[in-house]
């Protein structure tokens, strides 16, 4: 029995390939530091701007990053967190204030 124009001969094994397991690309938490100098009301306004908190959300992480030093203010991609990473350091640096931002692979 002959097939459809195209198709391979019917004796002919197919083999299909195995798909190809795609790996999620790591994750990065940004990390905002503690220091004495960077009012509370700066730190508030930059979760608020660069990570979408709302304000009752950015004065609880404020005050995480005040009592225990640091606080993880959000989780992202490499390039985002960079980038975010980026905009706090700048407009820290525009303010005059030493807040210091880092990311670290999670």
């Amino acid at each position: 029995m002959a097939g459809k124009a195209g198709d391979p001969p019917a004796d002919v094994d197919l083999k299909t390939k195995p798909k190809a397991k795609t790996k999620r690309p790591p994750l990065y938490k940004v990390l905002l530091i503690n220091d004495d100098f960077t009012p509370m009301e700066f730190v508030v306004m930059v979760l608020e701007r660069f990570f979408g908190m709302n304000h009752a959300q950015a004065f609880e992480i404020m005050l995480t990053v005040h009592k225990k030093g640091l606080a993880v203010v959000g989780v992202f991609s490499y390039e985002i967190a960079e980038t975010k990473v980026n905009q706090v350091m700048e407009m820290a640096r525009q303010h005059q204030h030493p807040l210091q931002c880092t990311m670290e692979r999670e």
